[in-house]
């Protein structure tokens, strides 16, 4: 009975991970509105090309990060999986990533994903309709 305890506590501990990269990626989405509306509130005098520029590459730094963030919780999505399969008396409670290469860990896969590339590529075309039409 005890290794059944140990597979679900270690279950847990990878749900925790998982939810903390979520959790991280939704704080970074807002921190990048909250930052690039201040940059733009900079702005109010008319278009300066260097805090238009500033605004874009935080924008895409944030895109970047968010993107390792998801590359980690597609990661541990799969440890899941894995460690659901395993036999109760298999558990080791590994956590790291130990170098292992999947498709859940590639980072440029997951930058280039739907809802990153929706809700990026929207900031940065807001950036460009302000920066144009201003």
């Amino acid at each position: 009975m005890q290794s059944i305890e140990a597979k679900l506590k270690h279950l847990e501990f990878i749900q925790n991970t998982i939810t903390r990269m979520a959790n991280n990626s939704f704080l970074l989405k807002g921190w990048c509105i909250t930052v690039v509306g201040a940059i733009i509130g900079l702005n109010k005098d008319g278009v300066d090309w260097k805090v238009t520029t500033l605004a874009i590459f935080l924008t895409l730094m944030f895109w970047i990060l968010d993107g390792y963030f998801l590359s980690q919780e597609r990661y541990f999505r799969g440890r899941y999986d894995e460690v659901r399969q395993k036999k109760p008396e298999e558990i080791d409670f590994r956590m790291q990533l130990d170098g292992e290469k999947s498709s859940y860990m590639d980072w440029f896969v997951s930058i280039a994903s739907v809802t990153l590339r929706i809700y990026y590529l929207t900031i940065l075309i807001a950036l460009f309709f302000f920066t144009f039409l201003m």
